[in-house]
């Protein structure tokens, strides 16, 4: 996928890690969705600490442990993918908080060994 660099969008999903979608935790349903429909990637987040809409803090503290830390999903997609996903991913999230913004991917490969990255010689094979 050398063509993916450009401008890009980064949509953001903000939901709790008790949110369910089918009987499975809701970001692993969002995440499973994006990697049959051949997005690019997204990485799942789980924050120590946060509040929405409801204004209830969730943290990972001791004395106010949660069951229900705040998730960050990331992905980074053409506008076009990240538009056509909208309506299935607004029926899957009950509460939460999406977000789009435009970003400029300058790299986007697999992992590449560090032998072959820190080599200067033209590659044989």
């Amino acid at each position: 996928m050398h063509g993916f660099t450009g401008e890009r969008v980064l949509m953001r999903i903000h939901i709790g890690e008790r949110d369910k979608w089918k009987g499975k935790p809701l970001y692993r349903a969002i995440t499973e969705l994006l990697r049959a429909k051949h997005y690019a990637g997204c990485t799942v987040v789980r924050a120590i600490m946060g509040f929405g809409a409801s204004s209830k803090v969730h943290s990972d503290r001791i004395e106010v442990l949660s069951l229900d830390l705040p998730i960050v999903i990331e992905c980074v997609e053409t506008e076009e993918k990240i538009e056509a996903i909208l309506p299935e991913l607004d029926q899957m999230i009950g509460g939460g908080l999406t977000t789009l913004e435009r970003v400029r991917v300058i790299m986007y490969r697999p992992g590449v060994p560090h032998e072959e990255r820190a080599s200067t010689g033209p590659r044989t094979s």
